[in-house]
C-alpha cells in the first residue's frame, strides 16, 4: 500500500452517530478522506443501514450535490441518504472541488467524482459495498457528475488506480446538467471541450438503467433535453424512465421546497425504480402523501 492509500485508510477511521430524520433512530456514519490534491483533502460520508454486518454486501447509492460546479454542500442529500439507509442500502454523500472554494473547473469536479467512486470500490469490504449494485445519483451539476462517472471515458485523475472502474450500475438523476454542448448548460465554461464532459454526447451501448426527474418550468434544463436524453438512451437499448413534474422549477426535489411534496414523490419513485432492478426488497416506507 502506498503512502496516499495508507493516509486515506487512517483518516477514514472516524465513526460517529447522527439523528435519522426519517425514522427517528440513530444512523451510524463514517467519514473518510478519499483524495488529497493540491493540499485539498476531499471527504465523503457513508451512512450504514440498521444492524449493519461488515461481512455482508449491501446495494449502495452515492450522492453528488448540486451548485453549478461552483458551490454546494454534502448536506443537500442528507435526507435521501438516511432514507435509503433505512431501506437497507449503504449510502454516501461526496464532497468535491468547486469554483468558489477551490478555484477549479467542471473538469476537476468530474475527476473528483470518479476518484470517489474508485475509492469506495477499493474499500468495498470496509464499507460493505456490493459493487455490482452501485448507484450514482445527484442533482443539477451533481447529477452531471453522477452520469459522468459512468458515461465519460476520459477525465481521470492521474493518481487514480485506473484498473478500477468508476462506473455505476444504475443512475438516479435529479434535474441533471446532462447536455454541455452549444446551447446547453455550462457551455460558456466548457467551450469546445464539451465532447469530453457532456453525458448527452457520450451515451453508448451498455449505458446503465436511469431514472430522470425534471420540472417543466426548469430554467436551466429544458424538457426537450430530458426527452432527447431518454431518446438517445433507448436508441442504444438502455432504459431511461423520465418523470416530468408540472409547474416545477430547478431544485424542486429538495425537501425544503414547498414542504417537501416533491421530495417524497421523487424518493418514492426512486425506491420503486431500485425495487425493479432488484436492489431493494419490500415496499417503500415513504409515500407520496407524506407532505
Amino acid at each position: 500500500m502506498n503512502f496516499k492509500k495508507a493516509l486515506f485508510t487512517v483518516l477514514g477511521l472516524m465513526i460517529f452517530a447522527s439523528c435519522n430524520g426519517q425514522n427517528n433512530q440513530d444512523v451510524v456514519t463514517k467519514d473518510a478522506i478519499y483524495k488529497v490534491i493540491n493540499n485539498d483533502s476531499l471527504m465523503l460520508r457513508v451512512y450504514f443501514p440498521d444492524n449493519f454486518k461488515k461481512k455482508k454486501k449491501y446495494p449502495t447509492i452515492v450522492f453528488f450535490f448540486g451548485g453549478g460546479w461552483s458551490g454546494g454542500t454534502i448536506t443537500q442529500f442528507e435526507d435521501q441518504s438516511k432514507y435509503f439507509a433505512s431501506r437497507g442500502m449503504v449510502t454516501a454523500v461526496v464532497d468535491y472541488r468547486v469554483k468558489s472554494r477551490n478555484k477549479t473547473t467542471p473538469f476537476d469536479a468530474v475527476k473528483d467524482a470518479k476518484s470517489a467512486m474508485r475509492y469506495l470500490k477499493i474499500h468495498a469490504k470496509d464499507f460493505g459495498i456490493d459493487t455490482k449494485k452501485m448507484v450514482a445519483s445527484g442533482g443539477s451539476a451533481g447529477g452531471h457528475l453522477a452520469a459522468a462517472t459512468t458515461l465519460l471515458p476520459g477525465l481521470n485523475e492521474s493518481t487514480d488506480d485506473l484498473s478500477v472502474s468508476p462506473k455505476a450500475t444504475a443512475l438516479i438523476l435529479f434535474n441533471p446538467v446532462i447536455d454541455n454542448g452549444e446551447g446547453g448548460y455550462g457551455y460558456e465554461r466548457i467551450g469546445d471541450r464539451y465532447m469530453e464532459i457532456s453525458p448527452m454526447h457520450n451515451i453508448t451501448k451498455g449505458a446503465p438503467p436511469t431514472i430522470f426527474f425534471l420540472g417543466d418550468n426548469d430554467k436551466h434544463i429544458p424538457v426537450a433535453t430530458g426527452k432527447e436524453y431518454k431518446s438517445r438512451m433507448e436508441a442504444v437499448g438502455s432504459r431511461c424512465d423520465l418523470f416530468i413534474y408540472e409547474g416545477q422549477e430547478h431544485g424542486f426535489f429538495n425537501k425544503s421546497k414547498k414542504k417537501g411534496k416533491y421530495y417524497y414523490e421523487t424518493v418514492y419513485e426512486a425506491d420503486l425504480f431500485l425495487q425493479s432492478l432488484g436492489y431493494l426488497k419490500g415496499k417503500a416506507t415513504i409515500t407520496k402523501a407524506e407532505n
